[in-house]
């Protein structure tokens, strides 16, 4: 195998972390052992609500399910290792551990953004196409979105470890980042990495610009659809449903959006850790308050989750 192959050039790499003041070590440890338990409480909450009320098996609901529970995935794949890391004097991932966590974090992260758009399609028909939405938001095809969502983003993962496990490292072993992420791993090959970028850049366009076109796309005919609505109440209700959603969006992709679609040449250590903290932990601990306190729906399960837990 090819990693075999290029292990020799390093055995491991050391992760800087977020600072390197020893002093903010065990605050930064606790603010994050913080979020990441508020992230997985209340994603386990919001899909144990979900399931647990018949009134919420909906396409939208299904979707926002899966998305908790990629969300559980994604941050569980940096945030352990960065918590051990605040607490350790060596700060240290071995080469095999560092593609692993490179795998899973665009895996989880991937299949993020392919939900985020099927929701988006879910909006557009229930908003625009109302009468069909039973036949089009089909148990079925709902399935299929997720298992092509995942599939997706799992093959975009695999080939972009197998094109890093090409990579030589002779020189620095330092990545100054959090985690192992594409960019800072690259600055540190010694091999000409200018056809990698090139490949990276390719990639990343085609995948994770394809359901933001498809979200995009579905906004626009979403909008002129409501704007058709002749009184005021049924445009704000219309809106209303997308809110959530809408913000979720913008968070994400904001964040990833500014972190990757830069040349090497632009890349900045502290913004894109301050970014990449917008989209690896903070979106993912407000995912379940945004749905949840702007969702009557969503508060009525938790409600109902909340009472059999009692009872």
């Amino acid at each position: 195998m090819e990693i075999r192959n290029h292990t020799s050039s390093t055995a491991g790499f050391i992760l800087l972390g977020l600072s390197s003041n020893t002093q903010l070590q065990k605050p930064l440890f606790a603010i994050f052992l913080i979020m990441y338990l508020v992230t997985v409480v209340g994603n386990v909450l919001i899909i144990l609500a979900i399931r647990s009320d018949s009134r919420l098996h909906t396409p939208m609901y299904f979707f926002l399910s899966n998305l908790s529970f990629m969300d559980i995935c994604f941050t569980t794949v940096i945030v352990p290792k960065m918590l051990v890391n605040l607490l350790s004097e060596t700060k240290s991932i071995s080469y095999v551990g560092c593609l692993v966590q490179m795998y899973f974090f665009m895996a989880f992260g991937n299949t993020d953004s392919y939900l985020l758009a099927s929701m988006a399609i879910d909006r557009l028909v229930a908003i625009c196409n109302p009468f069909r939405f039973d036949t089009v938001m089909n148990p079925r095809r709902c399935l299929l979105m997720l298992l092509g969502s995942c599939t997706i983003s799992h093959l975009h993962a695999m080939l972009r470890v197998l094109l890093m496990s090409r990579l030589s490292f002779c020189a620095s072993h330092i990545i100054k980042h959090f985690f192992c992420d594409t960019q800072p791993v690259l600055k540190l090959s010694c091999s000409d990495t200018s056809s990698s970028q090139i490949v990276v850049m390719t990639e990343t366009l085609a995948v994770i610009v394809t359901p933001f076109l498809c979200i995009l796309f579905s906004y626009l005919r979403i909008i002129v659809t409501v704007l058709r609505i002749p009184s005021v109440a049924g445009k704000w209700k219309a809106f209303s449903t997308c809110g959530s959603h809408l913000t979720i969006v913008i968070l994400f992709y904001g964040s990833v959006i500014y972190v990757y679609f830069r040349p090497l040449s632009m890349y900045s250590v502290v913004k894109d850790r301050v970014a990449t903290v917008m989209y690896t932990v903070v979106t993912p601990m407000l995912n379940p308050f945004i749905y949840s306190l702007r969702n009557k729906d969503m508060k009525r399960g938790l409600r109902k989750l909340r009472d059999r837990i009692h009872s």
